[in-house]
């Protein structure tokens, strides 16, 4: 299950006289990312490079920031690919030193960099949530508030029409056997109205 971590985590290594900070933070899409890399330059006028890798789904990015290609974002990706992680970003400031470090060098720093600073993190689970609306007879209405509260669905709206309109919310992976076990307590009576166009599966 993809994860998330709750707030920024750092770790500092010196590596050859070359300092690299390393910040790993939530971050939801690429404009956030860009901003925290403007202040993180501003923060560190002397330092070579702000290199940062962002995984967050189709707004995913991985810059080298002036280092060998494919030595510092790349790498620093992988590692959050590898911790199954999404919505993060990873930011390393390098400082250098004056000793080159070649490229294997440069993977293991910015790798390791990042990879220790998540040893800190606290991870929480992502979970999908899709939204559902159903009808039932009045009734009923006590029955399906029991069996949607024990689902550990969340109620998000009730109307009281020619039935009663219920529209709520809860893990992908236990739409299919609430709408199960509702249908065969309904006994055909549940009703499944199309959700609205833009009450799709969100992300919490």
């Amino acid at each position: 299950m993809p994860q998330t971590i709750a707030s920024a985590v750092h770790h500092e290594l010196i590596i050859k006289k070359s300092r690299f900070i390393a910040c790993v933070q939530p971050m939801p899409d690429r404009a956030g990312a860009q901003k925290i890399v403007a202040a993180l330059r501003a923060e560190h006028p002397g330092a070579a490079h702000v290199c940062w890798a962002l995984l967050a789904g189709g707004q995913s990015a991985a810059v080298d920031d002036g280092e060998p290609s494919g030595t510092a974002g790349r790498p620093m990706l992988d590692v959050l690919r590898h911790q199954d992680l999404e919505g993060v970003l990873a930011t390393v400031v390098r400082y250098f030193g004056g000793v080159k470090l070649g490229a294997g060098g440069l993977v293991r720093a910015y790798t390791d960099s990042v990879a220790q600073a998540l040893l800190g993190a606290d991870k929480v689970a992502i979970v999908k949530l899709q939204q559902l609306r159903c009808t039932a007879p009045y009734a009923m209405e006590g029955m399906l508030r029991r069996e949607l509260e024990a689902s550990g669905a969340t109620l998000d709206a009730v109307k009281h029409g020619d039935d009663v309109l219920f529209t709520f919310s809860l893990p992908v992976q236990g739409v299919a056997a609430l709408r199960a076990r509702l249908d065969d307590a309904g006994h055909g009576r549940i009703g499944w109205p199309k959700a609205d166009p833009d009450g799709g599966a969100d992300a919490l």
